[in-house]
């Protein structure tokens, strides 16, 4: 594998399109390995364009805006860093021969819509799932609800992406509001739904899953220690590893995510989502990069997901090793602001095992994830415990810090 300096005519480009907090961490990896970077988002100065070589601002859902860009940069790789992105455009780059996309055009394009992925794991895979079905109208979703599923279950839109949209419906009083909220998160306007049957299981968790050139030299399948996760809306707000898992239980997650991923093709890492009771185990869903909640790899491996995508994506060599038992705790934003600052840092970090991450995000909003608190311990317990404690120490605030106050 060679790789070209940056900014020079034989550099080796990789366009990002996403420049979110997972996306600046791929961009600082690729850098670390003398790789011209390109961000591309929705809105200036996402925190990927703080510290790509280029930045660029379209919408990423117009396909001849991205299409442009593009042929514009010509990179070698295009890397889908978030779901809401024309993917029938990346199908046509794909076969134009204009990049090779990350991990393939047609991995994106399932699971960006969980109708794709979810009838590929469960249809055509056979793997175990929820039961589940699809609904163009709320009378549609009822008789669903009513018929195969009962309650309670989970009404999502089929495209969306965070949690957005989620509902847990409890009894039919629910479903008319469940519906409402789904048609205003969906990515795409007037979208079917997603109901599925709730399962009652122990745990949940993301098995990040590493498809990457091997010592044979051919593309093999790596796993990382299992990551244990709390989700508020759907939301990830907390997330550990390693997660204990009978060793059953870690066999057939290893196998569901395989054999998904392996179906998927290409190169990178996957986040593969699983529910797990006792020796049981579910495929939920799985992204086609690097997860949230694996950002507690960035304590807990030796090398972090971030740093195995960019790995990965340029064929070189990888490793899964787990460096310490690690956690990571959400902060958000609390405020609505166009202008927003943090107290309590000082605090935070003052407790053993503990790192932060700002993400830069230039505007701020209640639930707006704005940052993440890293810790690493001896034990899971006392890595998540680290990990709380130190996120509520930080404090955003409203407006700019006076230069009086740096370094006070």
């Amino acid at each position: 594998m060679k790789i070209g300096t940056p900014l020079s005519p034989g550099a080796t480009r990789v366009m990002l399109l996403g420049a979110g907090e997972l996306g600046k961490e791929v961009i600082i990896a690729l850098q670390r390995l003398g790789v011209e970077v390109i961000a591309v988002d929705r809105y200036p100065n996402a925190p990927g364009h703080q510290v790509a070589h280029r930045a660029h601002v379209i919408d990423m859902t117009d396909p001849r805006a991205v299409r442009a860009v593009v042929e514009e940069e010509r990179p070698h790789l295009v890397v889908p860093e978030i779901e809401a992105i024309a993917t029938e455009v990346l199908a046509a780059i794909e076969r134009d021969g204009l990049a090779e996309v990350i991990p393939t055009a047609r991995a994106v394009q399932l699971t960006m819509n969980r109708e794709g992925i979810r009838r590929l794991a469960a249809e055509e895979l056979e793997l175990r799932t929820s039961r589940y079905a699809f609904a163009e109208s709320l009378i549609e979703l009822k008789s669903a609800i009513d018929g195969a599923i009962g309650y309670p279950c989970v009404v999502k839109p089929v495209m969306s992406s965070s949690g957005k949209g989620q509902s847990v419906v409890n009894d039919p009083r629910e479903v008319a509001a469940a519906w409402d909220y789904a048609m205003s998160a969906g990515r795409v306007a007037k979208s079917r739904v997603i109901v599925e049957e709730m399962i009652t299981f122990d745990y949940e968790v993301t098995l990040l899953t590493v498809r990457a050139v091997g010592d044979s030299g051919q593309v093999e399948t790596f796993f990382c220690e299992p990551i244990g996760h709390v989700q508020i809306k759907g939301d990830y707000v907390e997330s550990w590893q390693p997660q204990y898992m009978s060793p059953k239980a870690l066999a057939k997650a290893r196998e569901i995510a395989g054999k998904i991923t392996a179906n998927l093709g290409g190169r990178g890492v996957f986040g593969v989502e699983l529910f797990v009771k006792g020796d049981e185990v579910w495929f939920s869903e799985v992204s086609p990069r690097p997860h949230d909640t694996g950002m507690v790899t960035m304590a807990s491996q030796v090398l972090n997901e971030f740093e195995l995508h960019a790995r990965a994506i340029l064929g070189l060599p990888v490793s899964t090793a787990l460096l310490a038992p690690g956690a990571s705790a959400v902060v958000y934003g609390q405020l609505t602001e166009t202008a927003i600052a943090f107290e309590g840092i000082d605090e935070a970090l003052r407790i053993a095992g503990v790192d932060l991450r700002l993400f830069g995000k230039p505007e701020s909003f209640e639930r707006r994830r704005m940052g993440v608190v890293l810790a690493r311990a001896d034990n899971v317990p006392q890595a998540r415990e680290r990990a709380k404690q130190a996120a509520a120490k930080i404090r955003p605030v409203s407006g700019e810090i006076p230069m009086s106050d740096l370094g006070a």
